[in-house]
Order: C-alpha cells, then sequence, then structure tokens
C-alpha cells in the first residue's frame, strides 16, 4: 500500500502525473535542462507542501509525478511550475533564449492525470524510462 499522508485536518493519499510541452514542440530539451528543471520543480513543489516524486523527459516535454496536499489548487501549481521554471530555464541557458522570439518555453497546454487507481511503482518506471 502506498503512502498515507496527513497534515492537521486531513489524511490523504493524491498524486498527479503532469506534463508540460515545450512551445511548438521545439526539441530543446537535453540533460542539463531536465536535471536543473528538477531542482526548480520541486522548490515550487515544496512552496506548495507537495513533493515531486519523479521527474523525467525528452527533448520536447517532460513528465512529472507529484504529491500533493488536499488544499493545493492543481491549476495554481500548474502555472507556478510552469512560469518559475521557464523564467528560471531561460535565464539561465542561453540556446533556451535563442529557441524563442518571445519569452516563452512551455506550451499553454499540458496534461494532467490523477494516480489514484494505477500503481505509483508503474507510473516512477514509465517516467524514469521517458529518455530513450
Amino acid at each position: 500500500m502506498s503512502e498515507v499522508y496527513k497534515n492537521r485536518h486531513a489524511t490523504f493519499n493524491l498524486h498527479v502525473h503532469l506534463v508540460f510541452i515545450t512551445k511548438y514542440r521545439k526539441k530543446v530539451l537535453g540533460e542539463l535542462h531536465h536535471d536543473y528543471f528538477s531542482e526548480c520543480a520541486a522548490e515550487v513543489c515544496k512552496s506548495f507542501d507537495a513533493e515531486l516524486k519523479e521527474c523525467n523527459g525528452e527533448t520536447d516535454h517532460i513528465h512529472m509525478l507529484i504529491q500533493y496536499p488536499p488544499t493545493v489548487q492543481l491549476s495554481k501549481l500548474v502555472n507556478n511550475l510552469k512560469s518559475v521554471t521557464s523564467r528560471r530555464m531561460r535565464g539561465d541557458f542561453i540556446d533556451l533564449r535563442a529557441a524563442y522570439s518571445k519569452p516563452v518555453l512551455w506550451s499553454r497546454s499540458y496534461f494532467a492525470s490523477s494516480c489514484g487507481g494505477a500503481a505509483l511503482d508503474i507510473i516512477k518506471q514509465y517516467i524514469q524510462n521517458q529518455r530513450g
């Protein structure tokens, strides 16, 4: 059985599988970008009392598995993740700034799936195997 989390007023086990795609599906992400993204995303999650459990991807998208409390509005977490990671990554990687004429990195769309029914180990393994 997976871990059950508790806070002052709730006991919960909430996980979400998120996928962010680069703008125009440009293949601009490398290993250094993925590692830096993971660091930034973990910090953002922590500020929401959430935890980045797994993170990986390919050259044009990133998968994340995040555990979060019931007080978090998923849309706010996603918006924060996108804006913070985009700003920081474009600030630290010249190649990402040069890839787009405007200050963007992520597409406006994203994928989100609750993970209550699937075994988390299977989802983790799927995310770990994303980078060919």
